[in-house]
């Protein structure tokens, strides 16, 4: 795969998936080994250090390449239909995939006028039993909702999660969390309702934000007892059954404690209310996928060369074909906005020859 004759070709189809919109430039949270000076996948961290020498591995966003393979999440899954595959196979797959239908919510912030937090639930219905909502620690509204007050212990909860990979997140049984001091605004009560940060919520998967349903959500449900949380509860069982506040009741069942939505079963309430939503315009029916975009970096020297280059801009005065930013320090701006395709009959973009190609620190 180093043949220059093969790398011209991988180069083309990277060229064509670029023209086709299908590759782009995206800010993806990564895990940064400064001392490997490259990005390491989720299994080559374990407890905050980098599988090869234990260095130390933080939490990044950076300007990455992606390929847009949720462009075809549906085709995907329809093509799984007929398929003589084993059953373990197939879940797999469909779980991969990660197609859910439901309902996208809008919440204000209180004192952020331009900006709202947005979270996806299958359960719509539980919609007024949100007692808090919960952000990924990186998410990038973090500090600006964070009041004066929480900052130090905040910036101090984002330090520490920084170093711990998504599956080591994900896989802990204990939930951390610190509250920002902010408040979301209900969008269909009105009602203030605190913005908490907590590890289990990842900013690379769907909005970097949930809205907690304690009553209703084991996961809520634990976070709320373990930090004192309000509990509302908002649907009980059908017919004769008993509702046990001692743990979440996840089952479908009967609206209460709901406005205009009391009474509903389950599906019709997820009905109505997103329909509410998308009439007040603070939300509506939504798609999402498990199935993420694809990274596609390249590590420092080893890997073909990207067909993408991108302008630099000089300051006034400075003849830009007599430096060279790199070696002579020359002020500089690389405007990454402005990605040019190589020219295909320019085709292979080959590596510089080099005597040392060790990771360096810029």
């Amino acid at each position: 795969t180093t043949d220059v004759e093969y790398v011209k070709w991988t180069q083309w189809i990277f060229l064509q998936l670029y023209k086709k919109g299908l590759a782009e430039q995206s800010e993806v949270s990564v895990n940064w080994c400064p001392a490997l000076g490259t990005v390491l996948a989720n299994e080559e961290v374990i407890n905050g250090l980098s599988e090869r020498g234990d260095h130390p591995v933080e939490r990044l966003p950076l300007r990455q390449w992606v390929l847009k393979i949720t462009e075809y999440a549906d085709r995907l899954e329809a093509g799984l239909d007929g398929l003589d595959w084993p059953s373990g196979t197939m879940t797999a797959q469909e779980q991969w995939i990660g197609r859910s239908e439901g309902t996208e919510i809008d919440f204000k912030i209180e004192g952020l006028d331009d900006e709202k937090l947005t979270v996806f639930t299958t359960r719509a219905d539980t919609l007024f039993g949100v007692t808090y909502v919960t952000l990924a620690p990186e998410h990038p509204l973090v500090s600006a909702i964070t009041s004066e007050e929480q900052k130090s212990e905040v910036d101090e909860y984002v330090t520490s999660t920084s170093s711990r990979s998504d599956l080591d997140r994900t896989s802990a049984k204990e939930k951390t969390g610190v509250f920002t001091g902010g408040y979301a605004i209900h969008p269909l009560t009105n009602e203030k309702v605190p913005i908490w940060i907590g590890d289990y919520v990842l900013g690379s998967y769907g909005t970097g934000a949930v809205m907690a349903v304690p009553a209703h959500d084991e996961r809520d449900f634990e976070f709320a007892q373990k930090f004192e949380l309000d509990v509302k509860w908002v649907v009980e069982p059908k017919g004769d059954g008993e509702l046990n506040k001692e743990e979440a009741f996840t089952e479908q069942g009967v609206n209460v404690n709901s406005g205009e939505f009391d009474g509903m079963k389950t599906n019709k309430a997820k009905k109505a209310i997103t329909s509410k939503l998308d009439e007040i315009s603070a939300g509506g029916a939504k798609v999402t996928y498990k199935l993420r975009d694809w990274v596609f970096s390249r590590q420092r020297y080893w890997g073909e060369p990207i067909p993408i280059y991108f302008p630099v801009e000089f300051p006034d005065g400075v003849d830009a074909s007599s430096v060279d930013p790199k070696a002579d320090g020359c002020e500089h701006t690389i405007r990454y906005d402005q990605a040019i395709p190589v020219d295909e009959a320019d085709l292979p973009l080959e590596l510089p020859e080099m005597d040392d190609f060790s990771p360096g620190d810029d």
